[in-house]
């Protein structure tokens, strides 16, 4: 049986070139994974899985086809390759298809500390006590916390190789853990759900499994004796998690894909300035152990820092190397894809700048208000920045957190929300490849009764 090593992608990388390809590139990836989750104590899902895929893209001329497979011995490749090269020649050309600038791809990487040097899975044992420690703590924190959604335990480990004909050939290897706990709270014949999570790629630096119980039986509680209000306009408090989908919205719009299909508010606006001189958001993939990070991407491009928005302007967009073709800009390193798929867009690790502000500050800053803490579907208009979410939280009166509200949505244009940053917090937490503090905007429509 073959392994997933460079002389593999090299000899695929040869099959490709044999058979007329003018430009190639080949990705290998293996993964293992377990997941181990309980509910009520009880064993619910235990999934071990190893993956170990091939993905290549052939181009002939300005025609190309990308394919993929599991299949990685070298009798079934070379069907493989000659099938995905007819398809490349059977295909229409696209002017701006191509790999990238062999100039571009990095003559050295870096080295992003992206796997635990002590661990790698664990065991489905230790795996499950960890579930249950968590759940088991958020269940007895107070005696509202009646059920539980379960909790889960997953941790994972990957490796990518990566090589083209142009010469350019890396790998890179990481691991991940994460712990979700979702008890429900029950009073007064109602129901509310919380969680918490902690996730990272080293197991000895996610957060205590109790800690994580308490705050999700936190977050449940506050959810207790929700009311409607009222439609007003008036300030919103974003929690860091909502805040961070705020700024994955702004991402979305600045991708080179929305950019050349004109689905976008942000066309035109590089160098303008779209938000708050508060804003400043940052995409960096060369951090070290943060989830996102990589030292290519995959396109065999260096990752790199930079200020997507700095201080309020548009500074940069968020390309690979087809969109920057399609836009006449240099691609950002942001190519993103998996085996078998084509390259597209998408940030590495995203993250707002925080600010002078803690969130007790935000929140007393507030007269009457809503501090966010749920969003429901998917009402961002990323071509005209129109923003309408169903919503839930705590309602803010004279600067504190008062009662809980549900059934509203809260409406404005992203453009109006950006300008209206007004406080970013301090509180910036890396559980996640996108994060953002506390924010407060200074005024919504916050949509009632």
């Amino acid at each position: 049986m073959a392994t997933l090593d460079l002389g593999l992608a090299e000899w695929v990388l040869g099959e490709a070139k044999a058979r007329g390809v003018t430009a190639a590139e080949v990705l290998c990836v293996t993964a293992e994974s377990l997941a181990a989750g309980v509910r009520l104590g009880e064993v619910e899902k235990l999934k071990h899985s190893r993956e170990r895929r091939i993905g290549i893209r052939v181009f002939a001329g300005q025609s190309s086809a990308t394919a993929g497979t599991a299949e990685i011995d070298r009798a079934s490749l070379k069907d493989f390759i000659a099938n995905t090269v007819e398809m490349a020649r059977l295909t229409a050309e696209d002017p701006w298809a191509g790999l990238p600038d062999a100039q571009l791809h990095p003559r050295t990487l870096q080295e992003l500390e992206l796997a635990d040097p002590d661990f790698g899975i664990i065991d489905a044992q230790t795996a499950l006590e960890i579930a249950r420690k968590g759940e088991r703590t958020a269940l007895g924190a107070d005696a509202r916390i009646r059920n539980s959604e379960g909790a889960e335990f997953d941790s994972g480990t990957y490796r990518v190789l990566f090589a083209n004909s142009q010469g350019f050939s890396g790998e890179y290897g990481g691991t991940s853990f994460s712990l979700l706990v979702m008890p429900i709270a029950q009073d007064d014949g109602t129901m509310q759900q919380g969680y918490w999570y902690t996730a990272g790629r080293r197991f000895k630096k996610l957060e205590d499994a109790e800690e994580v119980g308490r705050i999700a039986a936190r977050r449940a509680l506050r959810r207790l004796g929700a009311r409607k209000i009222k439609t007003v306009r008036a300030p919103v408090v974003f929690d860091p998690d909502m805040a961070a989908g705020l700024i994955r919205s702004v991402a979305g719009a600045a991708s080179g894909p929305a950019l050349y299909k004109g689905a976008s508010f942000l066309i035109g606006k590089l160098g303008e300035r779209i938000a708050s001189a508060h804003v400043t958001i940052v995409d960096d993939g060369t951090m070290p152990e943060r989830l996102g990070s990589k030292p290519f991407d995959g396109e065999g491009l260096p990752t790199s820092r930079k200020k997507l928005v700095d201080k309020g302007v548009l500074s940069t967009y968020l390309l690979d190397s087809y969109s920057a073709r399609k836009l006449k800009l240099a691609p950002t390193g942001n190519a993103a894809r998996s085996a078998g798929e084509s390259p597209t867009v998408s940030p590495t690790n995203l993250y707002l700048e925080p600010g002078a502000y803690s969130p007790e500050q935000i929140i007393g800053s507030v007269k009457h208000g809503l501090y966010l803490t749920e969003l429901i579907g998917f009402g961002v208009n990323l071509v005209t920045g129109d923003y309408s979410r169903g919503a839930g939280g705590i309602w803010i009166e004279d600067g504190k957190l008062t009662h809980p509200v549900q059934e509203i949505t809260i409406a404005s244009n992203l453009r109006d929300m950006l300008h209206g940053i007004e406080m970013v917090g301090n509180d910036l937490n890396w559980r996640s490849s996108t994060v953002a503090p506390t924010l407060k905007i200074a005024e919504m429509t916050i949509a009632g009764e």
